[in-house]
């Protein structure tokens, strides 16, 4: 079988104990950083399988018709917003779409959100880069003790952060839907008064929801507008959480007076081709919530075994069984 694995930027993927399962199969890795759907189509073409990591590449329907001789796509990742399922259906390309495991209470995504947040409250990545600029220390930092955490959506991720918020001795305050916010107070932590009062009171605001039609823009202007001047907004989930354009604007503003990011409409980015990154009040970061060494070991496995089972004619989580004798 002739598989193609694209947008492995780190080159990872060779670097597993997955890959060494893949001898006798002919594999293609591409390590670009593009959102060039002709490249995707130019990378894939003559290629059987298809290895996507998470949700860096749309797959349309126009780019699969370009792919006649693709017959399956090995997705890591249950997610497959990126990907048109119905057009793969209708082309006879069978999608398996497999998750990760969820016992650990803690996930890289959250460390990397503690990473930011601690980031961006003392300064980090600007002081280092003025020490080495021969200059000493020039700003002043924030604290996390006593401060007001806030967790919009207490899922897997943002359970995780609210905990470690309450070991740095946070007040942490939630929000979200009625099942997030029941299981935050099954836990014993404490519910917002109101949306309102939720992004006024908060000193630090962390989003952790996926994105879907529901959520789409679900974090508006007027939610940003009451932030505190002094306060910081994270998003490590995805970016159509927030209304398009609004985060840009309130940074303009003043409200809220800083945030992190490690999410962005359109990935990859490249050429620093976004209005956030060249902010000051804004720390920007390549989408690194997912990797780490054990992440990409987990996700890569779960990639490789479903490219192993249809290899043998038994395909597992698969999406779209109706696809399969199309092709």
């Amino acid at each position: 079988m002739k598989i193609a694995v694209i947008h492995d930027y780190a080159d990872v993927l060779r670097t597993t104990k997955a890959y060494a399962k893949l001898q006798g199969h002919e594999v293609k890795i591409y390590n670009n950083a593009y959102t060039d759907p002709a490249r995707l189509v130019e990378e894939v073409k003559g290629c059987d399988a298809l290895l996507l990591t998470q949700q860096r590449a749309v797959v349309s329907r126009k780019s699969l018709e370009q792919l006649p001789q693709l017959k399956f796509i090995s997705q890591t990742g249950r997610n497959v917003s990126h990907l048109d399922v119905a057009a793969c259906t209708d082309l006879g390309i069978v999608v398996s779409a497999g998750g990760h495991d969820g016992k650990s209470p803690y996930t890289t995504t959250g460390e990397l959100a503690w990473a930011l947040i601690l980031s961006s409250l003392r300064h980090i990545p600007y002081e280092v880069e003025r020490l080495k600029g021969g200059h000493w220390h020039s700003t002043v930092g924030t604290r996390l003790n006593g401060h007001t955490l806030g967790i919009y959506a207490f899922g897997h991720i943002g359970s995780g952060v609210a905990r470690v918020g309450k070991a740095f001795g946070m007040r942490v305050i939630c929000w979200g839907r009625d099942g997030s916010t029941a299981r935050a107070k099954a836990e014993g932590f404490e519910i917002a008064a109101s949306r309102e009062a939720f992004f006024e009171q908060s000193d630090v605001i962390s989003l952790h929801m996926p994105s879907n039609k529901e959520t789409k823009g679900i974090i508006t202007a007027g939610d940003l507008a009451r932030m505190k001047p002094t306060a910081l907004l994270v998003n490590t989930s995805r970016a159509p959480i927030i209304a398009e354009g609004a985060l840009v604007e309130a940074l303009k503003k003043g409200r809220p007076g800083f945030a992190a990011v490690d999410v962005y409409e359109e990935e990859p980015i490249t050429g620093a081709n976004h209005p956030l990154i060249g902010m000051k009040n804004c720390l920007c970061a390549p989408h690194l919530g997912y990797a780490e060494r054990d992440s990409y070991e987990s996700i890569y496995a779960g990639g490789v075994e479903q490219l192993l089972a249809y290899a043998a004619g038994k395909p597992i989580n698969v999406l779209n069984p109706e696809a399969a004798g199309k092709k």
